[in-house]
C-alpha cells in the first residue's frame, strides 16, 4: 500500500472539516428564538438517523467477520477468542440500543449515555485486541495487522464531533430537558 498523498489528506480534511465547521457554527450561532429550537430537527435529525443505524452497523460488522471467525475456530482457544469478540460486539450493540431509546424518549440521560458510547469505542477495540492476543497467544502486532486501526479511529473521531455538538447545541439542551437560554436568564 502506498503512502497517503497530500491530496488524500486534503480530501479527508474536506470530508471531516466542512461538516464539523458547519455543525459547530450552527450549534454556537445564537437563534432569534432559542425556545423554539426543540425536537428532532436540523443537525439533531442527522444524529438521530446515525444513532438509529449504529446498532445495525455493529451487527453488520459482526456478520462480516464470520469468515474470519471460521478461520479462527480450528485454532487452539479459537472458539474462546471468537466468543469473546462476539460478546464484546453484542454488548456494544446493546449500549447503542440503550442510547437510541434514551434519545427517542428524550431522556435527560441521553447526553451522558452518548458520551459513554463514544468512550466505549476505543475501550471495546482495545479489549478485543488484548483478549484475542491473550487467548490465542499471538503478538499484538499480528492481531492489529493491516488497517485494523483505521475504522475505530475514524469512528472515534466522527462520534467525538457529534459529542461536541450534543454538549454545545441549544436544540439538544432544549430537547433533552436542559434549561433553554431564555429560561436561564429569567431564573
Amino acid at each position: 500500500m502506498g503512502a497517503f498523498s497530500i491530496w488524500h489528506w486534503a480530501i479527508v480534511l474536506l470530508i471531516i472539516g466542512v461538516p464539523v465547521f458547519f455543525a459547530v457554527r450552527s450549534a454556537t450561532k445564537p437563534s432569534q428564538n432559542p425556545d423554539s429550537l426543540v425536537g428532532f430537527g436540523g443537525w439533531l435529525m442527522l444524529l438521530a438517523i446515525g444513532q438509529a443505524l449504529s446498532p445495525f452497523r455493529t451487527l453488520g460488522e459482526l456478520f462480516s467477520s464470520s469468515e474470519g471467525y471460521r478461520q479462527l475456530m480450528p485454532l487452539p482457544n479459537g472458539p474462546l477468542a471468537v466468543c469473546g469478540e462476539i460478546v464484546l460486539l453484542l454488548a456494544f450493540a446493546l449500549l447503542q440500543v440503550v442510547v437510541l431509546f434514551a434519545m427517542l424518549r428524550r431522556s435527560p440521560s441521553f447526553k451522558r449515555l452518548f458520551l459513554y458510547q463514544w468512550i466505549a469505542i476505543p475501550v471495546v477495540f482495545i479489549l478485543d485486541a488484548v483478549w484475542t492476543s491473550t487467548v490465542l497467544g499471538v503478538p499484538m502486532s499480528q492481531v492489529l495487522a493491516r488497517d485494523a486501526l483505521v475504522a475505530p479511529i475514524a469512528s472515534f473521531v466522527v462520534t467525538g464531533i457529534w459529542v461536541a455538538y450534543v454538549y454545545k447545541s441549544v436544540r439538544v439542551r432544549n430537547t433533552f430537558g436542559g434549561l433553554a437560554v431564555g429560561q436561564v436568564t429569567a431564573a
